[in-house]
């Protein structure tokens, strides 16, 4: 396909559409639902009961402008304060082309993307990956080893096997059906950060033989950082950016007050707002995609050390960074690990983490947990 000249934003638009021309918004089949109406307006939800299908929209309140799209399989929301009534349409562009990008270099879900062209690709070849995607699996590499390979970025072969890989319609529902225990040692043998061999100044990566990349529990965190980073050099000081779920924050709300976030906890239960003045969130659990199967629940969240999915008291966790980037690897980390594992790295590596369990006999409600660091970063009595 011809690609255009790079626009403002240094994005080629043309370069990131399929080959029938029309907007890569797909990224995985974890897909999240931007907060309905109904959420109170000084509180941006994302609790897993806010969540369901609402119209990107553009909406403009005392100086408080709303904007929203697809991508990646889910939607994005943005919330500007712009008291100066400032055209919105370069914001929503940069937006939109910089998640396009993303998608481009990142879905496994788009087999022209770069990431798919490495997977596809044959043994003993060599791939040279745009900047973005290097920093990318650096910072996956790096959360793999700190973690001993509870989450790791070469895994895809394993997701794909469990039904929650690329399939031709990514809204479909799982087929139910959990692989055979052969089979799930075949992946195994396939998977493992171990058999990377890549070179991060030369941003070269050799495609040993059959491995599979899948970064969906970080990309979407990269690019909540990349757009968020491309919005403030545009100018855009106050700003709360959202994308399926994981959010970053800069500035203030128009009243001049930190914007404030509902974060996830127990589906139907209590939830935990906090102020958000400057920094990211991201969650991972078991509310919203599983299957079930002679009785038992399947979590989508895999344990690459076993093959299996995650099978604990856990039902999210949040995480607070600097870095939506990290925010996100590390809920999943920390998901993977368990309540106590989890907790115990989280206390390690003085990770802001939220963690809630499930419901049971002696908490009704689950049972939240938050660490040091979180506490030093937010009041969670403050409901």
């Amino acid at each position: 396909m011809k690609k255009s000249a790079p626009n403002a934003y240094g994005i080629s638009a043309g370069s990131y559409q399929n080959r029938d021309g029309a907007p890569r918004v797909r990224y995985g089949a974890l897909a999240w639902r931007q907060p309905a109406e109904a959420v109170a307006a000084d509180s941006a939800s994302f609790a897993p009961t806010a969540w369901q299908a609402a119209a990107p929209r553009a909406r403009q309140d005392g100086g408080l402008h709303h904007l929203g799209g697809a991508t990646m399989g889910t939607t994005w929301s943005l919330r500007l304060t712009n008291p100066g009534y400032l055209p919105l349409a370069p914001a929503r562009a940069l937006v939109q082309e910089t998640l396009d990008a993303v998608v481009a270099q990142m879905s496994n879900w788009e087999p022209d993307s770069a990431l798919g062209r490495y997977n596809a690709a044959a043994p003993g070849t060599w791939h040279e990956l745009p900047p973005e995607f290097a920093a990318v699996l650096d910072a996956a590499l790096h959360w793999a080893r700190a973690c001993g390979g509870a989450w790791d970025p070469a895994v895809g072969a394993l997701v794909t096997l469990w039904g929650f890989g690329p399939r031709p319609d990514p809204h479909a529902p799982h087929g139910g059906q959990p692989p055979a225990p052969d089979a799930i040692a075949a992946a195994l043998r396939l998977c493992g950060h171990q058999r990377l061999q890549w070179q991060p100044a030369a941003r070269r990566l050799l495609q040993p033989g059959g491995l599979q990349l899948d970064l969906s529990g970080i990309a979407k965190g990269f690019a909540v950082d990349w757009a968020a980073r491309r919005l403030q050099q545009a100018g855009w000081e106050h700003a709360l950016l959202e994308i399926g779920g994981e959010l970053r924050a800069w500035g203030q709300r128009p009243d001049g007050q930190p914007w404030r976030v509902a974060v996830a906890g127990v589906a139907g239960g209590e939830t935990l707002a906090v102020p958000l003045a400057d920094g990211a969130l991201a969650s991972s659990g078991d509310h919203w995609h599983a299957f079930e199967h002679g009785g038992r629940r399947y979590s989508h969240t895999l344990d690459p050390r076993t093959g299996q999915p995650v099978a604990h008291a856990l039902t999210s966790v949040t995480v607070h960074h600097a870095e939506c980037m990290h925010a996100d690897a590390l809920a999943t980390v920390l998901t993977v690990l368990g309540p106590q594992a989890g907790w115990d790295f989280a206390l390690a590596q003085h990770v802001a983490a939220a963690f809630h369990t499930h419901p049971d006999a002696a908490h009704p409600q689950g049972l939240r947990r938050c660490t040091p660091a979180w506490e030093q970063c937010f009041d969670s009595s403050k409901k």
